[in-house]
């Protein structure tokens, strides 16, 4: 399953106190070791600097365009919602404001946030620390829980809080669910509120009322004091209040005899950009095959980190129209060792990261986007059902 065996993989895997692997080594992975992780990360650093240093007015070109045509989207959705008599201006409508949020929360901010387009003339308005995306996820709380801990930390348990979402448990090491729902219950739910649980679960609220099923309890409350809470309160509601007053409260008004229509329209789109990026997320880092480490693994070395972020991650396999609406997480691999690359930089590198990873004996992952999505829900519904102590005596 991984290039990370043998000698190598003992030192980023701890053994527990039995003695027994958490995870099965691959006999047919070959060993990477030190030379061969030395000159793995001297070919990922050589795609990294050459990219790097060809960025400039092409990229910020590309991302000031599609914003341009992401805003007209939204005038053109919210107009049709709001004045259509029929069924299908009303489609069309809600259609159009979706592809406004998805754009805006994959294509656009996703990679602002990350700092894409950071330092680059002309692209002031996509600046990481200033920028403000149409999602309903505070960006603070966002760039920490993201940038900081899940980027740096993959599929590492007690160090990357995205390894669950609410009840919804993505590694072997996660826990169990603290919510007590069924977990296709907590799938529904999270999915079609995507946006609403991520922002509960960054800001701390999940940490609040529920924990993470783990020993620690606590991804991002640093404990459970009333100045801790009221504070995790502050972050989520700061996007939540003006995010929702403004979709579900403010354009429905403006309708007047006719709020429940441009209601249901807002609802409808944003209810399809969660659902469009949960099926999107979900694939990045979820599945049997996918490596995750228990607490306590660091890597030793960047060589070694770099195969740990393409071990821990999947890419899927989509025609270009439906990569720009995932923000190029299709190519996850390629973002989690490149992630303030702009995503048109990623589509392109793709091929020569893969190449670099199969002459190195790392496991890299592509396949179709529904057999990666029908693997991470069947592994994360496995986890979720059996729990951390069943899981362990599989391994």
């Amino acid at each position: 399953m991984s290039a990370l065996n043998s000698a190598a993989r003992a030192s980023v895997e701890p053994r527990p106190a039995n003695g027994e692997r958490t995870t099965p080594p691959s006999p047919s992975a070959p060993p990477l070791d030190a030379e061969r992780l030395e000159s793995f990360r001297r070919a990922i650093d050589a795609i990294k600097d050459r990219v790097t240093a060809e960025l400039g007015p092409e990229d910020v070109d590309y991302v000031v365009k599609l914003d341009r045509r992401s805003r007209l989207l939204e005038l053109t959705g919210r107009l049709l919602i709001h004045f259509s008599l029929e069924p299908l201006s009303f489609t069309v409508g809600v259609l159009a404001l979706w592809l406004h949020k998805q754009l805006q929360a994959t294509e656009i901010g996703h990679p602002a946030l990350h700092g894409a387009w950071d330092g680059l003339p002309g692209a002031e308005a996509y600046a990481s620390k200033t920028y403000r995306w149409d999602t309903p996820i505070d960006e603070e709380s966002w760039r920490y829980g993201h940038n900081v801990r899940h980027h740096q930390y993959t599929n590492i348990a007690g160090k990357d809080p995205d390894i669950h979402f609410g009840g919804v448990r993505l590694t072997e090491h996660a826990g169990t669910s603290p919510t007590g729902l069924s977990v296709w219950a907590e799938l529904i739910f999270a999915c079609s509120n995507f946006g609403l649980v991520m922002n509960a679960h960054f800001s701390g609220l999940i940490d609040a009322y529920f924990g993470n099923g783990r020993a620690e309890g606590l991804d991002f409350l640093p404990d459970r004091s009333r100045a801790s809470i009221k504070e995790a309160h502050k972050k989520a509601f700061r996007k939540y209040v003006p995010y929702y007053l403004k979709n579900y409260v403010l354009f429905p008004a403006l309708a007047g005899p006719f709020f429940w229509k441009v209601l249901l329209g807002n609802w409808l789109a944003e209810t399809l950009r969660d659902l469009y990026t949960a099926a999107t997320i979900y694939c990045g880092h979820v599945g049997a095959e996918v490596s995750a480490y228990p607490e306590g693994t660091r890597a030793h070395g960047r060589g070694q980190w770099y195969a740990m972020q393409v071990e821990a991650s999947n890419d899927f396999r989509v025609s270009k129209p439906f990569s720009i609406l995932c923000g190029a997480l299709d190519y996850q691999i390629e973002h989690h060792l490149f992630p303030r690359l702009p995503p048109n930089r990623l589509r392109q590198i793709a091929p020569e990261v893969e190449a670099v990873c199969r002459a190195h004996g790392v496991n890299y992952r592509a396949k179709s986007w529904g057999e990666t999505l029908r693997g991470a829900l069947a592994h994360a519904v496995t986890l979720s059902k059996r729990g951390r102590s069943a899981i362990a005596e599989l391994a």
